[in-house]
C-alpha cells in the first residue's frame, strides 16, 4: 500500500502482526528503512544505516567460522577417541560415528522447524550455540576426569583403560548435546547471516548473494584449523586439550554472536508451516469436485498478513490442483473464512515452491555421494600409496590431503568474486552473472570429471604396486581430485544454499537451509548404500570384489568410473528439471525489480 504526497511515500510494514507506516522519500529510500519487513531488536522498522549490511554480516562469518573450528575439533578424530580411549572396534567405531554425523543432519530439521514457527532466527542460533557450548565442556571435563585414564592414555599404542556405564553415560549425552545444539545452530546461521541485507536494495541483494560465498569460506578456514592444529594434538593424546580448545572456540564464538544483537536486523517467524500445509491440502481434497472458474477471479486472497515480511505471492500457473484450496464458492461468501476450507492464494503458492524445488534438491543428492568419498574411499587411496617427503621422518598422513580441498575452496571463492563473476557479467549482461541453478549444474559436472580423475589415478597407482596396500605412485598425484572436489563444492554447496534461500517463502527459509544439510545427509547414507551394494555384486564367485582389504587386489578406479557415470546421469536428469523450473512474482515488485532480482537465480525468489 503507498500513497503519494509529492515525493513522499508511504509503505506498509508489519510488526509483530499489525501495520506501520513507514515513510520513505524517492532520493533516501535506500539510506533510511529497509524495504524488506526487517525489524530492530525493540521490533521497530530496521534503519538501514544503523543495522544489517556487512558489519552484523562480518559478526556473523567469524562465528561461524569459529563454531565450525569447534565442531570439527570433535568430529575430525571422533573414530580414533572411540578406538583408542573407549576401546571400540573399529566397525563398532565407524558406524556410531556415522549414526551420530547423521544425527547431526536430523536435528537441523528441529532447529528450523523452531526458529520458522516460533522463536525466530536469532534466538534459535543463540539457544542452540549456548546447548553447543554445553555439551563441549561437558565432554572436555569427563575426558579430563574420567576417560582418559590412565594420564597418557589416548595414543595409537597406548590405549586407555576400561570405563564403567555411568562414564560412558555422561560421554554420550555429552556427544549428543554437541550433535543437538550444532545440527539445530547450522541451517539458521546461514539464514541469518541473509538477513543483513536487503534484497529489496539492489547494492545489499548483490552483497548478500556474496555473503553465502564468504560464508562457505569461513566455515572451511574453520574446519582447516581443525584438521591440521586439532587433529594434531589429538593423535598425539592430548584430547583434554583438544576438546577444551574446542570449548573456548565456541564459547567465544556465542559471546561474539551476542554482541551484535543491537546490530542485527530480524524477521519475525510466520507461525507452524506444517498447519498451513495441512490446511491447503485438506482444503484441496475438500473442495475437489468444485467447479473452478477459469483465470484468478475465484480465488481467495484476503487483507490479512500474507508472510513473516508482509509481501504476497502472485498466483502462478501449475499444480492446479492445489488451487482449489483458494476456490471461492457461495458458503465461503456468505459466512467467516475456516483456513481448513479456504486457503489464500499466498498460502497455495508457498506448497508449490516447495514441489518445485523437490526434484531439484533430489539431483543434489548423487553429488553429495560423490563428495562424501573425499573422506572415505580417498583417504583409504591415499594410504596405499608412498607418503614419504625429503623431510627425514615424515610421512604425509592421509586425511591431511583435504587440506588441498580447503585450499581450492578458498582460492575458487576468492576468483570467482573477485575476477571470474565480474569477467561472466560483463559477457553476459547479468550483474551477478551465472544462475544458481547453472552454477549447481556446473558442480555435478566439476563432480564427475573429480571421479574420473580419481580412477586414472587410482589406476596408474595400480600399476605401480609394490607390496600389499603399497604403491611406488606419490600421494601427491591426489591433489587434483582434491581440487576439483573443493571446485566442484564452492559451485554446488554454495549455489545450493543461495538457491534455497531466495526460492524459499520468507517464513519456511529457515527450512531451506535446512534442506541443504539433509542432502548431505541423505548422500552419505547412500553412499553406504552403493558401497555394499557395489561390494556384494562384485564379491561373487571367490572374487575379491572392487573394494577390498588390500586395494592392490581391487578395482577402485571401476568404482570411481561408475560414480562418475552416475555423476553425468543425474546431471542430465538435472538438466531436465532445472530447464522446467519455473518462478512466479511478489505482489508488488515491479518487472524491472523481477529482472534486477533474477540475477541471483533465474527467479525473483518465489516460484
Amino acid at each position: 500500500m503507498s500513497a503519494n504526497d509529492g515525493d513522499m511515500k508511504m509503505r506498509v510494514i508489519f510488526v509483530e502482526g499489525e501495520e506501520m507506516i513507514a515513510p520513505t522519500r524517492k532520493e533516501d529510500k535506500c539510506c533510511e528503512y529497509t524495504l524488506d519487513g526487517s525489524v530492530d531488536i525493540k521490533g521497530r522498522p530496521a534503519v538501514k544505516e544503523k543495522s544489517g549490511g556487512w558489519l552484523a554480516g562480518g559478526i556473523i562469518l567469524v562465528n561461524q567460522g569459529l563454531a565450525t573450528l569447534a565442531f570439527f575439533g570433535v568430529n575430525v578424530n571422533l573414530v580414533l577417541f572411540l578406538t583408542r580411549v573407549l576401546q571400540q572396534s573399529n566397525g563398532d567405531a565407524a558406524n556410531n560415528v556415522s549414526k551420530w554425523t547423521g544425527t547431526v543432519y536430523m536435528f537441523s530439521l528441529i532447529g528450523a522447524f523452531l526458529s520458522d514457527s516460533y522463536w525466530g532466527r536469532y534466538k534459535t542460533c543463540a539457544i542452540f550455540q549456548a546447548i553447543f557450548v554445553l555439551g563441549l565442556a561437558l565432554l572436555s571435563v569427563s575426558s579430563s576426569l574420567y576417560l582418559i585414564r590412565p594420564v597418557g592414555c589416548g595414543m595409537e599404542h597406548a590405549l586407555c583403560g576400561p570405563h564403567s556405564g555411568k562414564e560412558l553415560g555422561i560421554f554420550y549425552i555429552a556427544l549428543y548435546m554437541i550433535a543437538f545444539g550444532n545440527g539445530g545452530y547450522q541451517p539458521n546461521v546461514a539464514t541469518f547471516g541473509a538477513d543483513q541485507f536487503d534484497e529489496e536494495d539492489p547494492a545489499e541483494a548483490h552483497s548478500k548473494v556474496s555473503f553465502f560465498s564468504y560464508f562457505y569460506l569461513a566455515l572451511n578456514l574453520g574446519s582447516l584449523f581443525s584438521n591440521t592444529f586439532l587433529s594434531y594434538l589429538e593423535d598425539r593424546g592430548s584430547w583434554a586439550l583438544g576438546f577444551w580448545a574446542s570449548t573456548a572456540a565456541a564459547a567465544t564464538a556465542l559471546l561474539l554472536f551476542l554482541t551484535g544483537t543491537l546490530r542485527y536486523r530480524y524477521f519475525q517467524p510466520s507461525g507452524n508451516p506444517i498447519n498451513r500445509i495441512c490446511q491447503v491440502a485438506f482444503a484441496a481434497c475438500r473442495n475437489w469436485k468444485a467447479g473452478m472458474s477459469p483465470g484468478v477471479q475465484s480465488l481467495y486472497e484476503g487483507d490479512e498478513k500474507a508472510d513473516a515480511s508482509g509481501r504476497k505471492l502472485l498466483h502462478t500457473e501449475g499444480f492446479s490442483f492445489l488451487d482449489r484450496a483458494a476456490h471461492v464458492d457461495t458458503d465461503s461468501r456468505l459466512g467467516g473464512r475456516d483456513p481448513w476450507k479456504l486457503c489464500t492464494v499466498t498460502q497455495v503458492e508457498e506448497i508449490k515452491i516447495i514441489l518445485r524445488l523437490l526434484p531439484i534438491w533430489l539431483c543434489t543428492i548423487l553429488y553429495s555421494v560423490v563428495f562424501t568419498q573425499m573422506a572415505s574411499l580417498f583417504v583409504v587411496q591415499g594410504a596405499a600409496m608412498r607418503r614419504t617427503t625429503t623431510f627425514v621422518g615424515f610421512s604425509i598422513p592421509p586425511s591431511s590431503m583435504s587440506a588441498f580441498d580447503i585450499l581450492t575452496v578458498a582460492s575458487t571463492i576468492f576468483l570467482y568474486r573477485r575476477a571470474i563473476c565480474p569477467f561472466l557479467a560483463r559477457l553476459t549482461g547479468r550483474r551477478t552473472g551465472p544462475t544458481e541453478l547453472q552454477r549447481m549444474g556446473l558442480g555435478l559436472v566439476v563432480g564427475a570429471l573429480a571421479m574420473a580423475t580419481a580412477g586414472t589415478v587410482e589406476h596408474f597407482r595400480k600399476a605401480r604396486a609394490t607390496t600389499a596396500m603399497s604403491s611406488d605412485l606419490h600421494i601427491m598425484w591426489q591433489v587434483p581430485q582434491y581440487a576439483l572436489i573443493g571446485v566442484s563444492e564452492v559451485m554446488m554447496y554454495v549455489g545450493q544454499l543461495e538457491f534455497f534461500n531466495s526460492e524459499m517463502p520468507d517464513g519456511m527459509k529457515s527450512f531451506g537451509s535446512a534442506l541443504c544439510m539433509m542432502s548431505m545427509s541423505l548422500g552419505n547414507y547412500l553412499s553406504d548404500v552403493i558401497v555394499s551394494a557395489v561390494t556384494k555384486l562384485t564379491t561373487t564367485h571367490g572374487r575379491l570384489g572392487w573394494i577390498p582389504a588390500d586395494l592392490n587386489e581391487g578395482h577402485l578406479d571401476k568404482f570411481y568410473f561408475l560414480l562418475a557415470v552416475l555423476a553425468v546421469a543425474d546431471f542430465a536428469v538435472y538438466l531436465v528439471c532445472a530447464s522446467r523450473y519455473g518462478s512466479g512474482k511478489v505482489d508488488g515488485r515491479s518487472d524491472d525489480e523481477e529482472e534486477e532480482t533474477a540475477g541471483q537465480v533465474a527467479s525473483p525468489g518465489y516460484a
